[in-house]
């Protein structure tokens, strides 16, 4: 078997081994593969591993020898699931690899945003408080978690476990879901996304993207929310209207953003977002930590031999 890796250096930069694909067939890994070369370097491909390179309709349609897809990610919006299942070609992706990692990125910016530590350790490194004349300074905008509600635009693994830290600090825990019936018992108010927005005072999205979700957060939206709430997303960029977010920040509509996604990345240099006060981003980095990507190669893995076995798992194009 051929497998072909697109696009590995995010997966593994240098710090993990490809040896568990290596068992599986005679592996080709590119660090990066731009659309123009999919195609070309699928060719001898059996078995084609993809984490964001697109692959089109047209390229599945071309690659006579191509039997399985696999995705080192959860996410599948980068291949035409409806083309590959046409031509019996099942696409597998890995999820829950990076439920913990995420929810500690979620939790990483609300401290952030409740203590403001990177600002303040700013402040002493320049040597402001060698020339305070207290022990203590900087208390403006400092505020506690507990009594505090969090809002949780979805309540699936990573938002299930947002909660349950939440819960922990003290806080209320409010989340939109879509089936209400499925979450009685979880110790969670379940409320209308407008009543998530409205009554939260941190907004954290974790919630697929699709047609129904995408931009769902928008100026309408927002101006819901209270003037000292902050929103978070560590789940899809193209949840948020991006320049109704920058305006709404612009505007000292609500206290603050931190972002681990953008609509687009890496980033155009004119993204409103980029420029918008109180506002934090890190660059989609969540689902990174070593522990997380070590679980998706294994998933992967797991994937593909569960398919040469005739036993396909987490096939999304079923």
């Amino acid at each position: 078997m051929n497998i072909v890796v697109l696009d590995g250096y995010t997966l593994n930069p240098g710090d993990l081994s490809w040896a568990p694909l290596q068992q599986l067939g005679t592996l080709t890994v590119y660090d990066r593969t731009p659309l123009q070369e999919v195609f070309n370097r699928s060719k001898s491909a059996d078995i084609l591993i993809s984490n964001k390179a697109r692959v089109t309709g047209d390229t599945i349609e071309k690659l006579a020898n191509l039997k399985y897809i696999g995705l080192l990610a959860t996410g599948f919006d980068n291949i035409d699931v409806d083309a590959a299942r046409r031509k019996g070609i099942p696409v597998c992706n890995v999820p829950g690899y990076s439920t913990y990692s995420v929810a500690q990125l979620t939790w990483a910016f609300v401290l952030e945003l409740s203590y403001g530590i990177s600002k303040r350790s700013e402040s002493v490194h320049k040597g402001d408080w060698s020339r305070q004349s207290d022990f203590s300074y900087g208390h403006q905008s400092l505020f506690e978690l507990a009594g505090k509600t969090m809002g949780l635009v979805g309540l699936g693994a990573i938002g299930s476990v947002v909660a349950l830290i939440a819960q922990a600090f003290g806080m209320q825990v409010i989340s939109s879901v879509r089936d209400p019936d499925k979450h009685k018992d979880a110790g969670i108010r379940i409320v209308t996304v407008e009543d998530c927005f409205r009554e939260a005072d941190f907004v954290s999205l974790h919630c697929p993207l699709n047609e129904a979700t995408r931009e769902m957060v928008n100026e309408s939206l927002i101006r819901q929310m209270k003037p000292g709430a902050f929103l978070i997303n560590t789940s899809r960029g193209g949840l948020i209207r991006e320049s109704d977010l920058a305006g709404a920040l612009q505007q000292g509509l609500i206290a603050g953003a931190a972002l681990d996604t953008l609509s687009k990345e890496p980033p155009e240099p004119e993204n409103p977002l980029l420029h918008a006060p109180h506002c934090s981003i890190t660059p989609h980095i969540a689902w990174a930590t070593k522990e997380a990507r070590e679980r998706l190669l294994k998933g992967c893995v797991e994937n593909i031999r569960a398919f040469l076995e005739g036993r396909p798992k987490n096939v999304v194009n079923a």
